[in-house]
């Protein structure tokens, strides 16, 4: 029983020494709102897509539809 005893305290012991040395951990919880950080955008040269392909996949799209 003292060994089990030992081990989690040791195990506890090394748990708070890496959290200690992690850096910016935050053990808050989910966040909602204001204090959500949320990933940044993508750029805008990989969202936009060219005003030709639009009509292309839109007529490709369709077709396949009607087959």
């Amino acid at each position: 029983m003292w060994k089990l005893l030992l081990a989690f305290v040791a195990f506890a012991a090394l748990a708070l020494f890496v959290l200690s040395k992690g850096g910016d951990i935050d053990m808050g919880g989910e966040k909602h709102g204001a204090d959500a950080l949320h990933a940044p955008a993508p750029a805008a040269s990989a969202v936009a897509t060219p005003a030709s392909a639009a009509p292309a996949a839109a007529s490709a799209a369709a077709s396949a539809a009607s087959n």
